[in-house]
């Protein structure tokens, strides 16, 4: 098959098949993405300058503020430019630069969400233990244990998916090299790859998800034995915020990575995809603000700080 073995370039299909859409996608690419750097480029900014916010909850919010911040980074910026080229052409070194990153982050965030429901864990069930297990220390080794796993994922899927032959300027039906995609454009035989993804996908889910459920059971259980309705709907309320990003995460990737028709539905992969990819970095922010009265008294503290030394 004519220049499958020396692919150096891919065509990122995107939404051509709607081209009378163009503008107005472009426009929606944009507002997430701006929202999305805005957001949790000012949630990033306000936990670290804000010495009260100094806790190990909002050290892993602030993470996952820079984790959707990058993976969201690693898409956008090349779709919003595809939208106006004709080639929509993307280098073989930057489509694998951009699934191995997006990968990592993506991984990374899911075991991060885990970490994040462990932490709630000990803080609502061992109080008296909590400034001990959520040590500084441990909290950067969960950090770092939860990249080093995002990496492990990141490495193990870019060099699987691309050891397959592609031919040259071979079309990937998406707007971004995304594992499904990148395997449905190659030449050759894809089961392999298809077992590993989801074997890795499927493992991942698993691990998370056992530690977030099993984490929120402890949780429900001490909730309902406080005697007082403010104090159970305190302490639920620290939970809500993660619970809704967990929900939210945890479906969208479940529906692109690990069933099988992540590989045979492009078109609803593409749907699913601006989801998680923009729409969810951009809400996270939100999530985890509007309903937090720390952040909100931090907002004040910060804004006032500004205004007195603008008044000076």
């Amino acid at each position: 098959m004519e220049n499958c073995s020396t692919a150096t370039e891919f065509i990122l299909v995107g939404f051509r098949d709607l081209p009378e859409l163009q503008i107005t996608f472009f426009i929606t690419f944009l507002v997430l993405y701006f929202t999305t750097v805005l957001g949790n480029g000012a949630m990033i900014a306000l936990i670290s300058a804000d010495s009260q916010l100094h806790t190990p909850m909002y050290y892993f919010l602030k993470n996952l503020s820079f984790l959707d911040l990058c993976y969201s980074s690693a898409i956008a910026p090349k779709a919003l430019v595809n939208f106006f080229e004709k080639s929509n052409i993307i280098s073989y070194e930057g489509c694998v630069a951009q699934l191995m990153l997006f990968t990592i982050f993506v991984t990374t965030e899911g075991f991060l969400l885990a970490v994040m429901a462990y932490d709630r864990l000990i803080a609502i069930c061992y109080p008296l233990l909590y400034p001990t297990k959520m040590s500084k220390k441990s909290c950067h080794r969960l950090v770092a244990t939860s990249y080093a796993c995002g990496c492990t994922n990141g490495v193990i899927q870019t060099s699987v998916s691309f050891r397959l032959r592609f031919c040259n300027h071979s079309k990937i039906n998406h707007f971004f090299c995304d594992v499904p995609a990148v395997m449905k454009a190659a030449s050759t035989n894809t089961y392999i790859n298809e077992v590993v993804m989801f074997s890795l996908c499927n493992v991942i889910i698993a691990v998370t998800t056992v530690v977030i459920f099993t984490s929120y059971a402890y949780i429900m259980n001490t909730i309902l034995k406080i005697s007082s309705a403010e104090g159970r709907q305190k302490a639920f309320s620290t939970c809500a915020s993660h619970i809704t990003a967990v929900t939210i995460f945890y479906g969208t990737v479940f529906f692109i990575y690990a069933q099988p028709a992540a590989i045979s539905s492009p078109a609803q992969s593409k749907i699913v995809s601006v989801f998680y990819t923009l729409v969810i970095p951009m809400l996270n922010p939100l999530i985890y603000s509007l309903r937090n009265k720390d952040v909100k008294e931090a907002l004040k503290r910060t804004l006032g700080k500004k205004r007195l030394f603008s008044m000076s």
